[in-house]
C-alpha cells in the first residue's frame, strides 16, 4: 500500500536556481526537479513566480525575445510532464490579447490544463507590476490560446482529481495571498483543499516570520492545505535580496519548510491529510453556512477536471511527523505554556463549580496513583486561588484488600505535605460485611478475585466519599480521567465513574504523566512532595483491588488493557478525525513503529521510550474498539468536568455524543 491509500496527497514546492531572463537554462532546471518529485511520488509540484525568466527581469518582460523564449520554456515543461504523475504549477509571463499577465500555468501529463493570471499586483515600495502587467479583472476573455491550445483563463480554476477524493487544487499568485480575502478564500469555499500560492517574495528583515504566519494562518482559516513557493538565490540583487522561502502548511500545521538562502536548488515535499480536511469541513458547520450565503458567487467557479493516475506504486514511508503523544507537547519551548493553561482549566472549572454552589469545602479520595495525585494538586491550587483554606480540602485514603504499602504512604506523604485535612478509613470491614450478604466466595475464604470483588471495593469507597461529603457538607472530586473514560475502565455508578465534578475528566493519562513530570521540575513543592511524585510516576499503573499473585506480581492495569500510550493515541485519533481503524493502526506504526524517528520530550527517559510492531498496534486497537464502543452508557451519565483539549472530551453535553448500545462491528471488519 502507499500513503495515498491511507487519504494522504504528497505534494512538492520546487525552489530551482534562477538564471535572470534565461528561459531555455531555467525551464531545464525546472524539469529536473520535476524529475526528481515525481520519482518521488508527489501529486503535486509548485515552482515559483515567474520562475522560466526570473521575476526580478523588469522591464525585460515587455521584450518579445523574453516573452518567445518563456512559450519556447514552458512547451519544454509540457513535453517533460507527459507521462508522469505531478500536477505541475509553473510561472511564466503571457501574452493574452493586448495584455501581458503574470501568470501560473497549470499542467499535467503532457497537456495546459489551465491558466491562471495573478488578481492583485502590488505596486509600491520595491514593487512595481502594475508597470509590467495587467490583472485578472482586466481579462476580457476566459479562455487563452497557449502552445496553439485553447484553455482555460482566470483566477476562479479549480483543479480537481477525478481518482483522488478530495484533492482539489486552487493556484493564485504571491499578492493574491496577502490581501484580506484571497482568491483562494474563495475557491476554499467552492471545495479546494489544496491552495498553491507561486511568489516571489524579495526578503527583508523579519519577513519569513510573517510569512509562516499567513501561511499557516490561512491553511488554518480556510480549512485546507497550502502550498507557499518563494523565489531563490539567482534572482537579481540589484536592489533586494531572495531567500527560496518554501513552506507546506495543512490546517494551521507547518509540515514542511526550506532551507533559507541556500545557494543550491532545493525541494520539500509533504504528504497531506486529506481526510483530516475533510473531517474537519463536514463537522465545521459554520463553514457550511458561510458556502451557502455565498453560493451564487461560488457557483460559477469552473472546476478543471483530470486524472493523477495510478499511486499504488508509491512507497509507505509517511513525510510528515506523527506525534506519539497527541494531547502532550513535545517541544519544551511550548511545554510551560501548555502545562500551565491545562492547569489554569481545571482550576477555573473547580472555582466556578465551588461559587456557583456555595460550597467551600470537597472531599477527594487520594489514593498515591497518578490521577488522585492531579486531581489533589489541583484542589490545592483552586483553594489558594480562591483564599480558602487548604484545610477545607478533605482527602481520604482507603486502603482496600490489595493496596500496597508504598501506595498507602504516599497518600499521606501527599495529605501531609500539601497541609489539607487527611484521614484514613480502611474500607475491608464494610467490604467484607457487603461480600457476605452477596454471598460470594470470598466470604467463605476462597480466593474468588472477580468483577464482582473488585467493584466491591470501587463502590465502598465511592459510597464512603459521598456520605462523607453529605456530613461534612461538601462535594466530592473526582479523580478518574479521560483514558479510562474511553476504555470503560471504571466501575459505573456508585464507583470511581461517579462524583460531583471532576477535572480529570478531560485529561487523558499520557497527560496526567506529563503534567506530573512538568509539576518536578517547577520546584513550586517541598522536596518530600516532589519525591513522592517521582515514585508516582516511576510506580505500575494499578487499581490495586486484586492481591498480588504467588510471585509478587501486582495488578497491572496495562497488562490487561493494553498500553495508555497507545490508547490514548486511538482515542485522539478515532475522536477528533473520525479516521477508519486501519488508517489509526498506520498512524500509530508511523509514530510508534521506531523508537529512534521523531521527537521525544525529554522529561520521558529512555527506558520509557517505548516502540510497538504492527501486530501489537493492532491487537490493542481492537481491543480498544471493542471497549470503548461497548462502555458509552458509562459516558453517557458522566458527572460534569471541564473540557481540556480540543481532542479531550468524551461528555455527551460536549463534543461526544454517541448512542449506548452501538456495535463495534463496522469498526472491527474495516481492517
Amino acid at each position: 500500500m502507499s500513503v495515498y491509500d491511507h487519504g494522504f496527497a504528497r505534494v512538492t514546492g520546487a525552489v530551482p536556481v534562477v538564471s535572470i531572463a534565461d528561459p531555455a537554462t531555467n525551464a531545464e532546471r525546472t524539469v529536473a526537479l520535476l524529475r526528481r518529485a515525481a520519482d518521488d511520488g508527489a501529486a503535486l509540484v509548485v515552482f515559483p513566480e515567474l520562475g522560466l525568466c526570473g521575476y526580478s527581469i523588469d522591464d525585460l518582460f515587455h521584450q518579445d525575445a523574453v516573452i518567445d523564449a518563456c512559450l519556447a520554456g514552458l512547451a519544454t515543461v509540457v513535453e517533460a510532464s507527459a507521462g508522469v504523475r505531478p500536477l505541475i504549477a509553473v510561472g511564466l509571463p503571457l501574452v493574452v490579447g493586448d495584455g501581458i499577465y503574470n501568470c501560473a500555468a497549470v499542467v499535467h501529463d503532457g497537456e495546459i490544463l489551465g491558466v491562471v493570471p495573478k488578481s492583485y499586483l502590488p505596486n509600491y515600495r520595491e514593487f512595481y507590476e502594475q508597470r509590467f502587467f495587467a490583472a485578472a479583472r482586466d481579462a476580457p476573455v476566459a479562455t487563452a490560446t497557449v502552445l496553439g491550445r485553447e484553455v482555460p483563463f482566470g483566477a476562479d480554476l479549480i483543479f480537481e482529481a477525478t481518482d483522488l477524493a478530495g484533492f482539489a487544487v486552487h493556484v493564485e499568485i504571491c499578492e493574491d495571498g496577502w490581501v484580506p480575502i484571497p482568491p483562494s478564500t474563495w475557491a476554499s469555499l467552492a471545495g479546494a483543499t489544496v491552495l498553491v500560492n507561486l511568489s516571489g517574495s524579495p526578503v527583508t528583515v523579519g519577513k519569513e516570520g510573517y510569512r509562516k504566519s499567513l501561511c499557516q494562518s490561512h491553511s488554518a482559516r480556510c480549512v485546507a492545505a497550502h502550498v507557499y513557493v518563494a523565489a531563490g538565490f539567482g534572482e537579481s540583487t540589484t536592489d533586494l535580496s531572495w531567500d527560496g522561502d518554501a513552506l507546506i502548511t495543512e490546517n494551521g500545521t507547518l509540515l514542511a519548510r526550506s532551507e533559507l538562502f541556500s545557494m543550491d536548488e532545493q525541494t520539500i515535499t509533504a504528504d497531506i491529510d486529506l481526510d483530516r480536511l475533510r473531517q474537519e469541513r463536514m463537522r465545521m458547520i459554520s463553514l457550511r453556512d458561510q458556502v451557502g450565503d455565498h453560493a451564487d458567487a461560488l457557483k460559477p467557479l469552473r472546476r478543471i477536471r483530470f486524472a493523477l493516475g495510478p499511486t499504488d506504486s508509491v512507497d509507505d514511508e509517511l513525510r510528515r511527523q506523527v506525534a506519539r503523544f497527541p494531547f502532550v507537547p513535545a517541544d519544551s519551548a511550548d511545554r510551560d505554556a501548555r502545562c500551565r493553561e491545562v492547569g489554569n482549566i481545571q482550576v477555573q472549572g473547580l472555582a466556578a463549580r465551588l461559587r456557583a454552589t456555595g460550597i467551600d469545602k470537597i472531599v477527594i479520595g487520594v489514593s498515591g496513583g497518578l490521577d488522585s495525585t492531579l486531581a489533589l494538586l489541583v484542589a490545592v491550587d483552586t483553594f489558594d486561588r480562591l483564599g480558602l483554606s487548604r484545610e477545607n480540602i478533605l482527602a481520604y485514603t482507603m486502603p482496600g484488600f490489595a493496596t500496597g504499602t508504598a501506595t498507602l504512604r504516599r497518600a499521606h506523604v501527599l495529605m501531609n505535605t500539601l497541609g489539607v485535612t487527611g484521614a484514613e478509613i480502611d474500607i475491608r470491614p464494610s467490604c467484607e460485611q457487603m461480600l457476605t450478604d452477596l454471598g460470594h466466595p470470598y466470604a467463605d475464604g476462597e480466593k474468588v478475585y472477580d468483577v464482582t470483588f473488585e467493584n466491591v471495593q470501587a463502590g465502598e469507597r465511592t459510597s464512603h466519599l459521598f456520605r462523607l461529603a453529605n456530613h461534612h457538607g461538601a462535594i466530592v472530586l473526582g479523580t478518574g480521567d479521560l483514558s479510562e473514560l474511553a476504555l470503560g475502565w471504571c466501575t459505573y455508578g456508585v464507583g470511581d465513574q461517579m462524583s460531583h465534578y471532576n477535572v480529570n475528566s478531560s485529561v487523558p493519562k499520557t497527560l496526567i504523566q506529563h503534567l506530573i513530570r512538568w509539576m518536578i521540575t517547577t520546584s513550586a513543592y517541598a522536596q518530600e512532595t516532589t519525591d513522592v511524585l517521582a515514585e508516582i510516576l516511576d510506580d505500575v499503573i494499578s487499581p490495586e483491588l486484586v492481591p498480588a499473585g504467588d510471585d509478587g506480581a501486582i495488578q497491572s492495569t496495562e497488562d490487561t488493557v493494553g498500553p495508555y500510550e497507545l490508547h490514548d493515541f486511538f482515542l485522539y485519533h478515532l475522536t477528533r478525525f473520525g479516521y477508519r481503524p486501519a488508517k489509526v493502526a498506520y498512524l500509530a506504526s508511523a509514530a510508534w513503529g521506531d523508537r529512534e524517528r521523531g521527537a521525544w520530550s525529554e522529561l520521558i527517559v529512555t527506558q520509557r521510550r517505548n516502540q510497538y510492531d504492527p501486530e501489537t498496534i493492532d491487537r490493542w486497537l481492537r481491543v480498544f474498539l471493542k471497549r470503548f464502543m461497548s462502555n458509552q452508557f458509562k459516558r453517557s451519565a458522566m458527572p460534569n468536568g471541564p473540557k481540556v483539549g480540543s481532542g479531550g472530551s468524551l461528555s455527551p453535553r460536549g463534543d461526544w455524543r454517541s448512542p449506548s448500545d452501538a456495535s463495534s462491528r463496522a469498526w472491527l471488519e474495516s481492517f
